[in-house]
């Protein structure tokens, strides 16, 4: 088929089409369509992050996960397109992020002096532990601990793409793709899952109501944090900083645990 008849087909022949041919020019249309979610994507990541990381990198390093989308999606898996290409590209620029080290060194620690004081809270208390009790456990103020956070809010966006299990790719399980909208978190869904999968809702299930409400906000709805922000009456500012807050707070709970099953 020429390209002008290609661009008249329908997309469920288009993927028919591409899966069996693997024609070039198919995959170029189907490519060109997604396009504008590479662009999407990356303006979701580079919220937040520091004045050395350029916008259009993150646009260059996602193109390479809509290629690889395309390579790898199955039509027959009844998953829309769209929500493996966003995981795909944005795995993509988390990867490339990784890759070149972009946090400086002093940010790191920082961070994983935060993980460190939770995971000891957390162990001692047998619960979340407060923001004023983490203040108060590296000899901070709440405000002191607030300014911390929103220093190292770049790394904690990172951590969602890490992979809990790895087998073949249908097997991998990341805390990205276990973040649901809270009506599909019921015992007939979670038992459908693997034990990974079931702790990592667990640690998400545990945290904060206003954090895990901006987690879900922002990876199953969609929603940018100015819109948030709108949706819980707060600052953009405060959503960002409830946004690192949950992140490193599933990274310090899901620490020891991930040593136990790895």
């Amino acid at each position: 088929m020429s390209e002008k008849v290609l661009e008249n087909v329908t997309e469920e022949e288009l993927w028919k089409d591409y899966r069996k041919n693997h024609k070039q020019e198919v995959r170029d249309i189907l490519i060109k369509q997604y396009a504008p979610l590479v662009k999407y994507v990356a303006g979701k990541i580079s919220v937040g992050m520091p004045q050395n990381v350029d916008f259009d990198d993150l646009v260059g390093f996602g193109v390479f996960g809509l290629f690889d989308a395309v390579e790898k999606f199955d039509p027959e898996k009844h998953v829309k397109f769209k929500t493996y290409a966003v995981t795909r590209i944005r795995g993509a620029i988390f990867d490339e992020l990784r890759s070149i080290d972009w946090v400086p060194r002093s940010v790191r620690q920082k961070t994983r002096e935060i993980e460190d004081t939770i995971q000891t809270l957390e162990a001692d208390l047998g619960r979340s532990a407060s923001d004023n009790e983490i203040a108060k456990a590296m000899n901070m103020s709440r405000e002191q601990y607030n300014q911390v956070v929103l220093k190292v809010r770049g790394t904690s966006i990172l951590s969602l793409n890490d992979v809990w299990f790895t087998g073949d790719d249908s097997d991998k399980v990341s805390i990205q793709d276990s973040i649901e909208s809270p009506v599909s978190l019921q015992p007939d869904t979670i038992a459908e899952k693997d034990e990974i999968r079931r702790v990592i809702v667990q640690a998400i299930n545990e945290l904060p109501d206003k954090e895990k409400k901006v987690l879900v906000l922002y990876y199953y709805e969609d929603l940018t944090l100015k819109e948030i922000g709108k949706v819980l009456e707060v600052t953009e500012s405060r959503i960002s900083q409830l946004h690192t807050k949950a992140i490193i707070r599933l990274r310090s709970k899901l620490t020891n645990v991930k040593k136990g099953i790895m």
